[in-house]
């Protein structure tokens, strides 16, 4: 009996200690995200411009930049057959723009594309992405997308 007593405690003690903590703050942050790039003031749910770039295999060094509340800056290289990207702004449930440019140079080069889109949230609990891709030459369907949430 004494063992059942011992077994029931231990694993109630495990059981518990997979428990997750509750993780402590950074110190550096204030609880909200901040457009930092081209020194942008912060702009509410903001999640876009920490410095930070987007790359897969045909689109690399990715930016976008916030210009004002509805408005940004996209930057990047691409690597694309005829240089044609294509990109689509969605809000996880529907596709709200759609459009398509040229970078400077085609496959195998590195070329080089820079747009301005604006995009307004039709609903305020949905988050915004940009997706850029490459357009099958065979079939039209989508490749090598790169998502990025925009706010």
């Amino acid at each position: 009996m004494k063992y059942y007593y011992i077994f029931t405690i231990l694993l109630f003690l495990s059981c518990n200690s997979n428990e997750k903590k509750a993780e402590a703050p950074d110190p550096g942050t204030t609880g909200q995200e901040e457009v930092k790039a081209g020194g942008s003031k912060e702009l509410g749910d903001a999640f876009l411009s920490d410095g930070k770039s987007y790359s897969n295999t045909r689109f690399r060094d990715v930016t976008v930049e916030r210009k004002d509340k509805n408005t940004f800056l996209v930057e990047g290289k691409a690597q694309l057959f005829e240089a044609t990207y294509s990109w689509v702004i969605e809000d996880g449930h529907r596709e709200l723009k759609e459009g398509f440019g040229t970078a400077e140079a085609g496959a195998p080069e590195w070329g080089t594309f820079r747009f301005r889109v604006e995009a307004e949230k039709k609903e305020p609990n949905t988050v915004l992405h940009l997706i850029l891709f490459e357009s099958s030459a065979k079939d039209g369907s989508r490749q090598h997308e790169l998502m990025i949430p925009l706010y």
